[in-house]
C-alpha cells in the first residue's frame, strides 16, 4: 500500500537550517508529483512546496521563497525538503504528500493530495 514516511525534522535557532526526507513506497514514485504542507498549533494545514511529477518543476508559498528548496530523486524514491534560514515562524508540523491523480501537476490545495504521512516536527528557537 502507499506510504509516505517523513524524517529530518528537529530544534534549530533561528537562522538554522534542517533537511526533510520523505520516503515514498507502493506506488510509481516517478508518475506523480509530490508536495509539502505545515501545521502549526491551532491553525490550518498549510501549503509549502511541491515539484512535478514530468520536469521538477516547483512550486513554492510566498514566505519560504529563496530560503526553501524541494528536489526529489526518483532512484530512490525521495522527495527532499532544504530548508535555509529558519525563523520561528517555520515552526510547524511538516507533511509530506502524494498529488492525487497520476502524471497531474503540483497544487496548493491540501484537497488536491490523496495520501499523507504521518509529519515530523520542526521547532525553531529566536
Amino acid at each position: 500500500q502507499v506510504q509516505l514516511v517523513e524524517s529530518g525534522g528537529g530544534l534549530v535557532p533561528a537562522g538554522g537550517s534542517l533537511r526533510l526526507s520523505c520516503a515514498a513506497s507502493g506506488f510509481t514514485f516517478d508518475a506523480y508529483s509530490m508536495g509539502w504542507f505545515r501545521q502549526a498549533p491551532g491553525k490550518e494545514r498549510e501549503f509549502v512546496a511541491a515539484i512535478n511529477w514530468r520536469d521538477d518543476t516547483s512550486d513554492y508559498t510566498d514566505s519560504v521563497k529563496g530560503r526553501f528548496t524541494i528536489t526529489r530523486d526518483n532512484a530512490q524514491n525521495t522527495v527532499l525538503l532544504q530548508m535555509n534560514s529558519l525563523n520561528p515562524e517555520d515552526t510547524a508540523v511538516y507533511y509530506c504528500a502524494r498529488r492525487a491523480y497520476i502524471g497531474t501537476l503540483p497544487a496548493r490545495h491540501t484537497t488536491e493530495y490523496d495520501y499523507w504521512g504521518q509529519g515530523t516536527q520542526v521547532t525553531v528557537s529566536s
